[in-house]
């Protein structure tokens, strides 16, 4: 689908939350009430600005008794088969992210990804997997990524672990590729790029991955990833919490120019080791 027409499906899907309510005699304070959420996220959710989890939107289809409509719209406009449910709505946001800040402990952010990097990890994760697959996952994260291309991309910001440097994923020619991409983002302004050496190690221990999102209109969301698992943050107290370790991770980086003399110098490494076998 479209940017264009998901975006109008969006606008159906709160017009129609309006109506509902109000024929069901609710306020928007009321309803984010028994749906557990402000009034203020009913509003975004009708004005298409937010959109709701697939929890929210059940338990909205519960309190106005429309027979699972919220949920079966959502899983249309959202439920994208090639991301894990507690993804999808990440990438939906990321589209609507005016400034987005990743705090990557493992391996590149996805937004950062080349083709044969990302084949790589989904290999690693899914070694049965067909073909088919691989590529159809390959493919979704270079299509997240287009969100950097263009006037209108979000200010971002990337703070790697030293561990993303020397992790060999898919082995040295695919880390030299992929490093040197990372290089080319930050060159061409498309992403600021630090690197929390293994120096800070103490810094390192206060987080996991994370990303934080900012939009136009509406309040900043936090999200946090584990194995096979994610949680989407909104409450303000926990997204203001995750903003400051945020914080204390940037007071630990390596400076910009620092940080990109040590991804280019470890993509050379990788290039001379892939050359030498």
């Amino acid at each position: 689908m479209a940017n264009g027409s998901r975006q109008a499906a969006w606008e159906f899907f709160g017009t129609e939350l309006k109506r509902r309510r109000e024929d069901a005699g609710l306020t928007q304070v009321d309803l984010g009430h028994r749906v557990f959420v402000s009034g203020g996220y009913i509003g975004q959710f009708e004005q298409a600005i937010r959109k709701p989890q697939l929890d929210v939107a059940k338990r909205i289809d519960e309190v106005l008794q429309t027979d699972g409509f919220f949920e079966r719209t959502w899983r249309k406009l959202i439920d994208d088969r090639r991301y894990a449910e507690y993804f999808a709505t990440v990438v939906e946001l990321e589209r609507l992210a005016t400034k987005l800040c990743d705090f990557a402990p493992v391996l590149v952010p996805g937004l950062l990804q080349t083709s044969a990097y990302a084949e790589a990890v989904t290999l690693a994760t899914n070694p049965f997997a067909t073909g088919e697959y691989v590529q159809e996952r390959v493919a979704a994260l270079l299509e997240r990524a287009h969100i950097l291309d263009g006037t209108t991309r979000p200010e971002y910001w990337a703070i790697l672990h030293e561990n993303v440097l020397r992790i060999p994923v898919g082995g040295p020619d695919v880390m030299a590729g992929q490093l040197e991409h990372v290089v080319t983002m930050a060159r061409e302004q498309k992403v600021l790029v630090t690197v929390l050496p293994y120096s800070a190690a103490a810094f390192a221990a206060m987080a996991g991955m994370m990303t934080l999102m900012e939009f136009p209109d509406a309040p900043p969301i936090a999200y946090t990833e584990a194995v096979y698992s994610g949680n989407l943050l909104d409450d303000p107290a926990l997204v203001k919490r995750m903003q400051g370790t945020y914080d204390l991770l940037r007071v630990a980086v390596l400076s910009p120019k620092a940080s990109l003399a040590l991804v280019e110098s470890a993509a050379e490494d990788y290039r001379r080791c892939a050359s030498s076998t």
